[in-house]
C-alpha cells in the first residue's frame, strides 16, 4: 500500500505543490498575476511607470505601435505577425490578394447563420460559426505547418465576413460579398453598410485594427494557446479564444463604456455621476486601468485622437467631450490611466457602427494575433499544464449513504 499522509501536519505548507515536478514552489499568484507562463517573440508589453511618469509601449516583433499606427496598413501588420518581419511590396500584395480571395464563407454555413436566433449576440454567433468552419475547412484535418498557416490565412480573411454577415442577416438583409481588392477595413465598412467607407472611416478602422491585433498572453490568446498546446486544430483553439473574448472583463468593455456615455447623457452630468459612482464599494468604471500597463497605454492617444477628429467632421463632440471629462475626474480621483477600451466606444460610434458590433470588432482585428500565437506554439510545443495551490481539506472518510442521509433528516429537523 502506498504510504499517505493522514495529518494535516503533514502536508506541505503555504501553497507548495506537491509531487516531483511542483516541489516547493511558492505560493500561488491569483490571475496568474506577473507570472511569466511562457515565451514569445510576437508581441511584448511594457508596463510603464505611473510614479515615474513613464509610459507604457506596445512592441509587434520589435516595431513600436507608435510607428505602426503612423504608418503601417492592418495587412502589413497581420504578415508581421505571422512572418516575423514586414512584408515587401510583393509580399503585402499577396497577402492582401490571398486575404480578398478567402472572405467568403460557405453557402452552408450561411444556410445554418439564417436559422440562429435573431436575438443571438453576434460575439455567440462568432463563436458558434468559427467552430462550424473547422468542418468546411478544405485543410481542416491536415496539421502542417503549411496547412496551418492557410487555415490563419482563411480565418483572418473570414472574420470581418461573419461579424457583417449576421448583422445583415438579423435585419432581415442578405449579406453583401466585399471586393477582393479591398483592404479589411474598407471591405468590412462596405460588408456592413453596401457603401462604399469615406477614406477617413476605412484609415481610422484600419488603424484600430492595427491596435488591437495583439497584446501578448492576453486572456483570449493565452486561451488559445493552451488549446493549442494539446495539439489540437486550429479552429478550435481560436473558438477557445473566442469564448474569452466573450467575457465582460476582456472584451466587451467597449460596449460598457458606450452604454455609460448614454447614461450620464450630457457633458455637465459627467462629474457628478462619476464621483457618486466612486462611492460605491468595488466602484468600476469601464475602460480604466488595466491588469498590465501601469503607466499610459500607447493604444489609447490614437482613438482619442480619432474619436476627436471624427467628432469635429461630423460636428458632434458630445460624446468625446464626455470621455475626456471622465478621463480628468479619474486621473484627479484615482490617478487611473484610460486604456484602449474607453476611446474606441466613441470612435466606433461616430463611424456608425452598432454597439453590439464594438466586440467583434476586437475579434476582427485580434484573429491576426491569435493565429500567430497558436501558430508559434505548435512550433515548439510543449503542453501547457500549470500546478495548483490546494485549499481543500486533506483527509476525509467515505461515508455510507445510508448514514449520510440520516444525517440531512437530522439537519432538516434542527
Amino acid at each position: 500500500m502506498p504510504a499517505t499522509a493522514t495529518d494535516p501536519k503533514d502536508q506541505p505548507k503555504g501553497g507548495q505543490a506537491t509531487g516531483a515536478a511542483g516541489a516547493g514552489q511558492s505560493t500561488a499568484k491569483e490571475g496568474l498575476q506577473d507570472v511569466i507562463a511562457g515565451r514569445t517573440a510576437i508581441c511584448h508589453v511594457f508596463g510603464g511607470d505611473k510614479e515615474k511618469n513613464y509610459p507604457g509601449r506596445l512592441i509587434y516583433r520589435g516595431y513600436d505601435i507608435d510607428d505602426l499606427a503612423q504608418h503601417a496598413t492592418f495587412e502589413e501588420v497581420v504578415h508581421l505577425l505571422w512572418h516575423d518581419d514586414l512584408p515587401t511590396r510583393s509580399q503585402l500584395d499577396q497577402v492582401k490578394q490571398q486575404l480578398g480571395q478567402n472572405r467568403a464563407l460557405p453557402s452552408e454555413v450561411i444556410d445554418l447563420m439564417r436559422r440562429f436566433p435573431k436575438d443571438a449576440t453576434p460575439m455567440d454567433v462568432i463563436r458558434s460559426v468559427v467552430s462550424t468552419l473547422g468542418l468546411f475547412d478544405p485543410e481542416g484535418a491536415v496539421d502542417t505547418t503549411e496547412a496551418n498557416h492557410n487555415k490563419a490565412l482563411r480565418l483572418t480573411a473570414q472574420m470581418p465576413t461573419i461579424v457583417t454577415t449576421w448583422h445583415r442577416l438579423r435585419q432581415g438583409k442578405d449579406p453583401i460579398q466585399a471586393k477582393p481588392s479591398q483592404s479589411t477595413a474598407e471591405a468590412f465598412l462596405y460588408m456592413l453598410n453596401g457603401e462604399e467607407p469615406t477614406d477617413v472611416a476605412e484609415r481610422t478602422l484600419d488603424v484600430a485594427l492595427i491596435l488591437h491585433a495583439d497584446h501578448e498572453f492576453n486572456a483570449s490568446t493565452f486561451a488559445a494557446r493552451v488549446t493549442a498546446a494539446t495539439l489540437s486544430d486550429m479552429h478550435s483553439a481560436v473558438t477557445s479564444a473566442v469564448g474569452a473574448l466573450i467575457g465582460p472583463l476582456h472584451g466587451g468593455a467597449n460596449e460598457g463604456v458606450i452604454h455609460m456615455l448614454q447614461e450620464i447623457g450630457e457633458p455637465e452630468k459627467v462629474e457628478p455621476f462619476i464621483l457618486d459612482k466612486l462611492k460605491g464599494r468595488g466602484a468600476r468604471i469601464m475602460g480604466f486601468g488595466h491588469r498590465v500597463y501601469r503607466g499610459t497605454d500607447p493604444r489609447a492617444q490614437y482613438l482619442r485622437e480619432m474619436s476627436r477628429q471624427l467628432g469635429e467632421r461630423q460636428k458632434d463632440l458630445k460624446f468625446w467631450t464626455m470621455s475626456r471629462n471622465i478621463e480628468e475626474i479619474m486621473w484627479r480621483e484615482k490617478t487611473i490611466h484610460a486604456n484602449v477600451d474607453f476611446y474606441s466606444a466613441s470612435t466606433y460610434w461616430a463611424l456608425g457602427l452598432p454597439t453590439d458590433l464594438f466586440t467583434p470588432i476586437f475579434a476582427v482585428s485580434r484573429i491576426a494575433g491569435w493565429t500567430a500565437h497558436i501558430l508559434e506554439q505548435y512550433s515548439d510545443n510543449r503542453i501547457i499544464r500549470p500546478l495548483a495551490e490546494y485549499a481543500g481539506p486533506w483527509q476525509r472518510s467515505y461515508v455510507p449513504i445510508e448514514q449520510r442521509e440520516q444525517t440531512a433528516q437530522e439537519g432538516k429537523k434542527s
